[in-house]
């Protein structure tokens, strides 16, 4: 049997106050509604029709998977279902299709098809595979999934500079192989995004 590799893009649907949050508080609202509207139809251009992996959008708030006009028409879509984000993601490994899962979010401009390619190649020898991001957290995890589906994701400080931390002590204690990619910078803040701004 084939197993299918799939990346999982989590996004929210891009309405203002409800997105980047933190982000908006320091260069308002409807900047930070435009920067995250923007950075996912990016984002999405570059990975989303890859044929090295079968994308899928997860979707919040979950009725916005029925909602056009927002999100590429050839991509599918689920809903991420209630919870906190560990909740979430470890849903998400759970119930997808047999097969390597790599999820991303959608505020890491830097993200290329390289980069996914390389979490899918280091599932080949490690079972699970982690992005780290310059706050402490993780802009790419991914499990090969195979012999089984570790819970990895519970009494994490998410939102926090422990976050990576977390995750690979729960990962040390089922004792899973783990790889790591390149270290990248997320758009949380509004120091974040003028230091993106002001790059070459």
């Amino acid at each position: 049997m084939s197993l299918m590799r799939q990346l999982v893009v989590m996004a929210k649907a891009p309405r203002m106050g409800r997105v980047k949050t933190r982000l908006a508080k320091g260069i308002g609202a409807v900047e930070a509604t435009r920067f995250y509207r923007r950075a996912s139809l990016d984002l999405l251009r570059r990975v989303g029709a890859d044929p090295r992996w079968q994308t899928v959008l997860a979707l919040s708030p979950d009725r916005s998977v029925h909602e056009s006009g927002v999100w590429p028409a050839h991509l599918p879509r689920i809903a991420q279902g209630e919870g906190d984000l560990g909740q979430r993601m470890g849903r998400l490994m759970r119930d997808l299709p047999p097969g390597p899962v790599v999820i991303i979010g959608c505020d890491i401009p830097d993200i290329a098809p390289r980069h996914i390619a390389r979490a899918f190649a280091a599932l080949g020898r490690a079972d699970a595979v982690f992005g780290p991001a310059e706050d402490g957290g993780y802009w790419l995890v991914g499990m090969r999934r195979r012999p089984r589906v570790a819970e990895i994701f519970g009494q994490v400080r998410w939102s926090s500079e422990h976050a990576l931390a977390d995750t690979l002590d729960n990962v040390a204690k089922v004792g899973f192989r783990v790889a790591m990619l390149d270290r990248l910078s997320d758009i949380d803040t509004a120091e974040d995004y003028l230091r993106w701004l002001r790059r070459p």
